[in-house]
C-alpha cells in the first residue's frame, strides 16, 4: 500500500482548484481500491461540491470496501454544503488517509473523530509540508486570525525600484509581467497605498487574457482591491475605480465628505484607528481575515512595504531582479527605519530561485522565530 503515491496524486488534484475555491480551501481526493484509482476529484469553485463528493461520484460502488485519499480533514458540519465524513460513512469506505487537520475549529480533528466513530480506519500527518503549502493563508486565517501576506516587487541587480524621478516602467519583462498575474488571481485580495495610486496610476487588476488557458472564463473573478487612503485623498477619476471590480478604501475617518462621494461611486469606505500616526495594520489583516481574506497580494511603494516589513506583516516576498542597473540616485526596495548595526538586519530565508523571462524570481519567507 502506498500511501505516499496516492496522495500525492491527490495534492496535484487540489493544485487545480488554485484559483478558483477562494474563501474556500484548496483539496483534492483520490480513492482506491484494490491497488486502482477508480475515483479522484477536487474542489473545483466555492459553493461547488468538495473534492470528496466529487471523487465519489466517479468511483460510484467502487467506493465500497476503498481507501481515500484527501488533502484536508474532511468536513463535519454544514457550511456552504453538507458535510463530507457523513458521505464518506454511507459510501462504504474503510480507510481514509488525511495530510493534514481542518484548522476550522468547527472540524479541527471532530472529523477524523467522526470516521473513527463510524469504524473507519484514519491516518493522518502524511506529506503534510505539501498540503500546508497548498492553503498557508486559510490555515494562517484560522490560527493567527489574518491572512498570509504576500508582498511583490521588482528591483534592478543593483536593489532600486525606480529612478529618482520615480520612473519603474518597466524594470521587469514581459514574462515576469504574466507571472505576477497568477499570483494577483490566486489571491483574496490585492492591497496599495495611496501614493502608488497617485504616481502610477494602475489597475491593480488580474488581466484573465493572459490566464485564459488556466481558469475558465465562467470562474474567473477579480480580488478585492485595498486602498490605504490614510486622510481620503483619492482621485475619482483614478483609473482602479473605473474597473468592474469590488474596492475597499481604507481611512483613519471614514466621516470625511470625501467618503460619501466615493460611496456614491461604488466604493466601501471603512475607518481603522491609528496607531501612531499611521492606520493600524495588524488591526487591517484582521478586519480582513474577518471577510475571509486567505491570500492578500500587496504592490506597493517603498513606504507601505517597509512598515508591514517591521510590524511583522509580510510572509512572503515575491521578488523580481532585473538585470539592469539603475545607479547611485534611483528608489530602494524598502523603507526601514532603526537598522544601524548588523544585528539590527532582517534575516529572510530564500524558499526558491527561478528564472522568468530575462529575470529572476526569487520567493522568500521572512524568519519570525
Amino acid at each position: 500500500m502506498n500511501d505516499s503515491v496516492y496522495l500525492a496524486r491527490a495534492i496535484a488534484l487540489a493544485k487545480q482548484g488554485l484559483y478558483t475555491t477562494d474563501p474556500n480551501p484548496r483539496v483534492g481526493c483520490v480513492v482506491v481500491k484494490s491497488g486502482q484509482i477508480v475515483g479522484e476529484g477536487w474542489h473545483q469553485q466555492v459553493g461547488g461540491p468538495h473534492a470528496e463528493i466529487n471523487a465519489l461520484a466517479q468511483a460510484g460502488n467502487n467506493a465500497q470496501g476503498a481507501t481515500c485519499y484527501v488533502t484536508l480533514e474532511p468536513c463535519c458540519h454544514h457550511g456552504r454544503t453538507a458535510p463530507c465524513t457523513g458521505v464518506l460513512i454511507q459510501a462504504g469506505i474503510n480507510r481514509v488517509v488525511v495530510a493534514i487537520k481542518d484548522p476550522n475549529p468547527k472540524v479541527a480533528g471532530k472529523g477524523l473523530a467522526q470516521l473513527r466513530a463510524a469504524g473507519i480506519e484514519v491516518t493522518h500527518g502524511l506529506l503534510t509540508e505539501e498540503a500546508k503549502a497548498l492553503n498557508l493563508g486559510f490555515i494562517q486565517r484560522f490560527t493567527l486570525n489574518r491572512p498570509w501576506v504576500r508582498c511583490k516587487l521588482a528591483m534592478s541587480l543593483d536593489g532600486a525600484t525606480a529612478l529618482a524621478s520615480g520612473e519603474s516602467r518597466w524594470i521587469t519583462s514581459p514574462a515576469a509581467r504574466h507571472d505576477v498575474q497568477k499570483w494577483r488571481a490566486r489571491s483574496s485580495g490585492i492591497l496599495t497605498g495611496i501614493g502608488t495610486i497617485l504616481h502610477d496610476n494602475p489597475s491593480l487588476n488580474v488581466r484573465y487574457h493572459e490566464l485564459k488557458e488556466q481558469i475558465p472564463e465562467l470562474l474567473q473573478r477579480q480580488p478585492l482591491c485595498i486602498i490605504l487612503d490614510q486622510k481620503l485623498t483619492l482621485p475619482e477619476h483614478a483609473k482602479i475605480l473605473s474597473l468592474p471590480r469590488s474596492v475597499l478604501v481604507v481611512c483613519e475617518d471614514s466621516s470625511y465628505p470625501k467618503a460619501e462621494i466615493l460611496r456614491n461611486l461604488g466604493v466601501e469606505v471603512i475607518n481603522i484607528p491609528l496607531l501612531g500616526q499611521k492606520l493600524d495594520l495588524a488591526l487591517l489583516m484582521t478586519v480582513l481575515a474577518q471577510r475571509e481574506m486567505n491570500e492578500l497580494h500587496v504592490e506597493c511603494g517603498a513606504k507601505l512595504a517597509g512598515s508591514l516589513l517591521q510590524a511583522g506583516l509580510i510572509d512572503e516576498l515575491i521578488l523580481y531582479i532585473a538585470p539592469k542597473l539603475m545607479g547611485d540616485n534611483s528608489l530602494g526596495l524598502f523603507h526601514l527605519l532603526g537598522i544601524n548595526t548588523m544585528k539590527d538586519t532582517i534575516d529572510v530565508v530564500i524558499k526558491e530561485v527561478r528564472a522568468i523571462g530575462n529575470d529572476w524570481r526569487f520567493i522568500v519567507h521572512f524568519n519570525k522565530s
